[in-house]
């Protein structure tokens, strides 16, 4: 006597499972554009994975900056370093945590994208909407003239970190005389124009950042660059996303 061949059954569960699966997997195409936008060139790290408690506030990716618009090649509101400078950072904001402080960055890495929209809109003498939170004692058209807007920026080469100082409990920044990136005489470190405890607050965050290896810009309290920067030639345009 001949008996049928069994045949087997999967189970309803593993059915289920299998047709989830193919309905729900991302394609081909998905997997590589979510490879592309989390991808950074070799060297460079998001600051944020390296100083979670870190507060962001990238100006170039809103409208609160000097332009009044979002700036080419800022698509996020996450500042990003090389590897060295991030480490550094840390540095910095561990010291800072023992006295109740913290950093709050303004911008890290700028794409060379986002320099050329500078140099555009210093070109362009019509677009003034904000002289006068900005730029009220100057000339628009003196600004490349008096090294507030360059060609080139050492943040394009990463390592290189616009911030200051907070109270951690309440995020409140410490009074510095000025606010970033206001272009004029009282933003320089030194400055007579500011009272002595705004000084003070300038020369905290100068020293803690000059201690962990940054070097500062006399002429803009809020910016220091790494001295030993891995890639002191380069300029990158790859895109804040």
């Amino acid at each position: 006597m001949r008996f049928g061949q069994r045949r087997r059954c999967l189970p309803t569960g593993l059915i289920v499972l299998c047709l989830w699966c193919v309905i729900f997997a991302p394609t081909v195409s998905e997997l590589a554009q979510t490879r592309v936008q989390s991808s950074l060139p070799e060297g460079f790290v998001y600051v944020d994975e390296i100083i979670p408690d870190l507060v962001q506030e990238i100006r170039y990716y809103g409208t609160n900056n000097f332009m009044g618009r979002p700036v080419d090649g800022y698509l996020a509101n996450r500042a990003i370093l090389t590897r060295a400078a991030a480490g550094a950072l840390q540095k910095v904001q561990q010291e800072l945590g023992a006295k109740g402080l913290g950093l709050k960055i303004f911008d890290g890495y700028r794409p060379t994208r986002a320099v050329a929209h500078f140099l555009r809109w210093a070109e362009d003498p019509a677009d003034q909407q904000m002289k006068e939170q900005y730029y009220p004692a100057l000339e628009k058209k003196d600004l490349f003239k008096l090294g507030y807007i360059a060609t080139r920026s050492a943040h394009s080469r990463g390592s290189t970190v616009d911030l200051t100082v907070i109270r951690l409990a309440t995020k409140e920044e410490l009074d510095m005389g000025s606010p970033f990136d206001f272009f004029g005489p009282i933003s320089r470190y030194n400055s007579p124009l500011i009272s002595e405890e705004q000084f003070k607050n300038r020369k905290l965050l100068r020293d803690v950042m000059v201690k962990h290896g940054f070097v500062p810009y006399d002429e803009e309290w809020w910016h220091f660059r790494l001295k030993d920067e891995p890639y002191p030639n380069t300029y990158f345009d790859f895109v804040v996303q």
